[in-house]
């Protein structure tokens, strides 16, 4: 993999990962662009350390939230900080299954199967253009709405599925007050992506000694900037409705991929 081809993918990631068309869609349907040749477990390790860029400029941008929610688990109360971290914990349970006893199905996914990408993709603008008509509510996120939107993001690790758009649809169609929605989405998966990149880094040892690793790097930079742009973008565009826009990008990107992948 080159700089350049290294630095689009991972200005797409920055972009895609918080806005609700699917990053690693995107990044399978670049990867073929780009013809990329790479095997399914490099490609997944690129796809994770891409995540990861993007998982720290979550942090960076809900730093204050994190602090806070870490301060109050650490008083051993059962407070809000504490509730919310479990429903964090609960959140994660159904994905940690599906990576742990999954993953080598997983990995055939990431090889730039078009005809899996425009379906998931089609699908996910159903479920934009479902949430984006739903009323605006107040509620909580619930345990049992935790639960829910963890199947749902154990669901969207198939690329194509926008974990950031399925949990964040999810949560408005269960009633959840949209930015909360947006806040428990992105705080959900952050513990996911850093274990699986670490156990990634375990399983591929002989990986790192074959891939390059400074175009890794410079993609891993670029989805980070990216990523803070993109993540503020997204609340703002929760709050004001404006999902159905995406809904359309989604269903003209997935129905082109259908279209190339049959033809």
């Amino acid at each position: 993999m080159n700089y350049l081809e290294a630095i689009i993918l991972g200005i797409i990631q920055g972009f895609t990962e918080f806005l609700p068309i699917s990053s690693s869609g995107h990044l399978e349907i670049a990867k073929t662009i780009f013809g990329n040749q790479a095997s399914a477990e490099e490609s997944l390790f690129l796809t994770l350390t891409l995540h990861v860029a993007t998982a720290l400029s979550t942090i960076v941008f809900f730093r204050k939230d994190i602090l806070q929610l870490l301060q109050g688990v650490m008083k051993f109360k059962w407070n809000e900080s504490t509730q919310f971290s479990f429903k964090i914990i609960l959140s994660m349970i159904p994905a940690v299954f599906v990576g742990l006893f999954l993953q080598d199905s997983i990995e055939v996914l990431f090889l730039q199967n078009m005809v899996l990408v425009g379906t998931m993709l089609c699908i996910t603008s159903v479920i934009l253009f479902w949430a984006d008509k739903a009323k605006k509510k107040t509620k909580d996120v619930s345990i049992k709405n935790a639960v829910i939107l963890g199947l749902i993001q154990a669901i969207a690790i198939l690329p194509g599925i926008s974990r950031s758009g399925s949990t964040i649809a999810a949560a408005v169609l269960l009633g959840i007050e949209r930015e909360k929605a947006a806040r428990f989405s992105f705080l959900m998966v952050l513990p996911l992506i850093f274990g699986s990149m670490v156990k990634k880094l375990i399983d591929s040892r002989q990986l790192s000694h074959d891939v390059d690793l400074l175009p890794l790097f410079a993609g891993f930079i670029f989805a980070f900037i990216t990523g803070l742009f993109a993540c503020k973008w997204m609340i703002i565009i929760v709050k004001n409705s404006k999902l159905k826009y995406f809904s359309f990008y989604c269903l003209l990107v997935g129905g082109t991929a259908l279209i190339y992948g049959l033809f």
